[in-house]
């Protein structure tokens, strides 16, 4: 076509003369000399803004620094200096961190090669700088520079793994769910959540080549972005429009899979309702994680756009996505390796006490007044026993769960609340307002690939925490049958839609319950009382019926500690430290300190069953089994006996033991009583006592036995007054014989500490020691 124009330009049949569109100089420079004064053009050219030396690099002469690090010399320059920092890297002992990572990486046949930013910012701030700002273009030059620094070490490695991904860990600020705006587009962020719900591995195009139908020349290889599809406009050989197709040989595809985020449950605010962000999962970072996995997540903040959005809201909208590039499963275990080295000397120092059981039992809930029983109960389940797995096969849970059960406006869902502030990853719900595919999971068609997906319901969520379920006695019977398997097993498995699934809930029910009819009835059985299943009861390990019984000092002590709380905690208080902190309380451990307590105890601390009295076992669980049948109230099976070690190891965790001494079991024996003898008729429930008093007088203070008994003896005698002599008593006398009778019967033979104690002198009693009376004064 050149030569054509030429030709009608030097016969004059053109309307344009020679010279126009061609310079005369054209025709005697030869192709090759033209070449060569066109490619030094072009590399004269780019010399002015090319960095003339390594401190210039962050310098960006007016440029974005996307555009900045696009261009050639900038780009060599990153190169260069993060293949230096692979190279050069060390730790304190002066061994090469990352030649030692990408030999591993190498043995392991895998391709992602993990890189700490608090090191890259440390040697090279300028490329740690440009990072965040441009992570796309960053990641590509690390990508390219990572990979032939392996093949340096490791020729051949190519034939295994074609591309090599450097992984960002890491990354100083981690940002919430909640909080990502149009600030952090395009950007490196860090963010934490938990899955719940994933799609199947997909296959993702990523180098595509077209065949052309009409010549059948292969075009390509073209590279597929993640925002739009890329389609050839034109055949190079045939000069044709289309149409193209697929090259499905010769195309090169990428393991793709989405996944959902969602704020952790115990991160939320109060109202709020939990955000939820989908990832997208690419390489060999698929199958990471599963539903119920707290993760944390390393990825670019990116924008697509979104038609049906548009429909919604109007145009234009686009919606948002992260681009994954690093992805950590949190575990128990790294939460602790976040504890300090003051913070572990504080566990260690606190462990030492010898008071530490009932300093921690204490801390449960302070702002409550009383319920001790309850405290053990849940503060034991939060330390949690040792979970077994004889051989693969056979799996025994660790977890303790326990139900309180009782009378209204006793504190239990106050109880349940508290938790949620100190367990680790708590989530809350209502009988009410939780269905049997809400606390297990849910099969739902996935709206982006239209396949059905696992959404993880409350229990999978609390995976290695604690589930509390209130208002218990409200669910359905079909949705309370639903857990059974959680709480024994802990799985929940899934046949629904053609998915065949077993996802782990390996957490500790806490749940709370109303009797029928309101009110807690003593003459009747605590199957009696509660519309509950004996299935279900059976799988609590503790059940703790709370009573709202009158005790004219009781009450008015209670009401002088609420009172006090209220002062003590009014917002114009809080600012003073010595009127907001309690005072009556001094032998507590602190709420932070006790959060870091229990995370270390269940993590580091796995007490092992060695010298245990098995008889003392047997022989007390078969007691228990013949008055369970002689009482008929809730059945006492094999699974009492594992609560009894459940809660033993549990004991021993509290003071940070490696092994299970015979107090433990002593004291998880008589918290198995108590809860079992609370749920008697009032009318068996003495004799009871008095047949297992050996076992439920173990580690009582002496003088809280002896102020029962004396309380008892008191309110006898304050009945045989009023019906004599009728009206009101301002005083009651007991004989202070009687008192010594009822001590001797349980080996308790000194009353002088008890009658100097605290407790005597507080609930108002005075000792006549002449007299040999002791006077209650009302």
């Amino acid at each position: 076509m050149r030569e054509r124009d030429r030709a009608m330009a030097d016969r004059g049949d053109g309307r344009m003369r020679r010279g126009i569109l061609f310079d005369a100089a054209d025709e005697d420079a030869r192709p090759g000399r033209r070449r060569r004064i066109i490619q030094q053009a072009g590399e004269d050219e780019p010399m002015d803004d090319m960095p003339e030396a390594i401190e210039n690099l962050e310098d960006l002469k007016g440029h974005s620094i996307s555009e900045w690090v696009s261009m050639i010399g900038p780009r060599l320059e990153i190169k260069n200096r993060f293949k230096q920092f692979l190279r050069t890297y060390v730790d304190e002992k002066g061994a090469s961190v990352y030649r030692e990572k990408m030999r591993q990486m190498c043995e392991a046949n895998k391709q992602s090669l993990i890189v700490s930013y608090n090191g890259l910012a440390a040697e090279q701030s300028v490329i740690a700088y440009f990072l965040p700002e441009a992570p796309k273009e960053m990641l590509s030059i690390f990508d390219e520079a990572a990979k032939e620094v392996v093949l340096s070490l490791f020729p051949n490695y190519d034939r295994i793994a074609t591309q090599i991904h450097v992984r960002i860990s890491e990354l100083p600020l981690l940002e919430e769910i909640r909080s990502l705006r149009q600030l952090h587009l395009n950007q490196l962020i860090r963010t934490s959540g938990v899955v719940t719900s994933h799609t199947g591995v997909l296959p993702q195009l990523n180098l595509v080549k077209f065949d052309c139908t009409k010549c059948g020349n292969t075009i390509g290889p073209l590279v597929q972005t993640q925002n739009k599809e890329v389609k050839p406009t034109s055949c190079p050989e045939c000069q044709s429009y289309g149409p193209f197709e697929v090259n499905m040989e010769q195309t090169v595809y990428q393991n793709y899979q989405r996944i959902t985020i969602q704020e952790s449950p115990g991160k939320i605010a109060a109202g709020r309702l939990p955000r939820q962000k989908d990832a997208i999962l690419l390489g060999d970072l698929v199958d990471i994680c599963k539903p119920g996995d707290e993760v944390e997540l390393t990825g670019i903040y990116t924008n697509s756009f979104d038609g049906s959005l548009n429909t919604m809201n109007g145009f234009p909208v686009f919606s948002t996505v992260i681009e994954a590039n690093y992805v950590v499963v949190k575990e128990d275990k790294e939460a602790v390796d976040n504890l300090n080295d003051e913070d572990i000397k504080d566990i260690l120092a606190l462990s030492k006490d010898e008071n530490i059981g009932e300093r921690v039992i204490n801390s449960i809930a302070p702002s409550i007044y009383g319920h001790d029983n309850i405290k053990r109960a849940i503060g034991l389940s939060l330390f949690s026993g040792v979970p077994k797995n004889p051989g693969k096969k056979h799996k025994v849970r660790g977890d303790i769960n326990v139900l309180l059960c009782g009378d209204p406006g006793t504190a239990k869902s106050q109880f349940l609340k508290y938790v949620t502030k100190v367990a680790h990853r708590p989530v809350f719900t209502t009988g009410q307002g939780a269905s049997a595919v809400g606390l297990t999971a849910y099969v739902q068609k996935h709206p982006v690939t239209r396949e059905w997906t696992l959404e993880a319901g409350a229990l999978v969520l609390a995976d290695n925490g604690v589930c509390l379920i209130d208002e218990f006695d409200k669910m359905n019977d079909a949705d309370r049958t639903s857990i059974h398997e959680a709480m024994e097993q802990q799985t929940i498995s899934i046949s629904k839609a053609g998915i065949v699934a077993q996802l782990q809930a390996r957490c500790a029910i806490i749940a709370a319950a109303n009797p029928i009819g309101g009110r807690y009835d003593p003459s009747l059985t605590f199957a009696e009382n509660v519309d509950l299943t004996e299935p279900i009861l059976s799988r609590f390990d503790v059940l703790c019926v709370v009573r709202d019984t009158v005790d004219p000092v009781i009450d008015e002590k209670m009401a002088r500690f609420v009172t006090g709380s209220h002062v003590r905690h009014h917002p114009s208080n809080m600012m003073n430290p010595d009127l907001s902190e309690d005072q009556t309380q001094t032998d507590t451990v602190k709420q932070d300190l006790l959060k870091k307590y229990i995370m270390y105890a269940r993590t580091k601390i796995k007490p092992k069953l060695h010298y245990v009295d098995q008889d003392k076992i047997a022989s007390l669980y078969a007691e228990l089994r013949r008055e369970s049948m002689a009482t008929g109230s809730i059945p006492i099976t094999v699974r009492h006996i594992e609560s009894m070690i459940r809660l033993s190891e549990a004991h021993a965790k509290v003071h940070l033991r490696e092994y299970v001494r015979e107090d433990d079991i002593n004291i998880a024996i008589r918290i198995m009583l108590e809860s079992f003898i609370d749920t008697q008729k009032f009318s068996v429930m003495k004799n009871m006592k008095h047949t297992f008093s050996k076992y439920l007088s173990y580690k009582k203070d002496n003088n809280e036995l002896l102020l029962f008994i004396l309380k008892q003896l008191a309110k006898d005698q304050m009945v045989y007054s009023r019906s004599r002599h009728g009206g009101d008593i301002q005083t009651v006398e007991i004989s202070a014989e009687e008192l010594e009778d009822k001590a001797r019967q349980i080996n308790i033979h000194n009353l002088q500490p008890f009658y100097e104690s605290e407790v005597f002198l507080s609930n108002r009693f005075v000792h006549d020691k002449k007299n040999k009376t002791i006077l209650l004064t009302m």
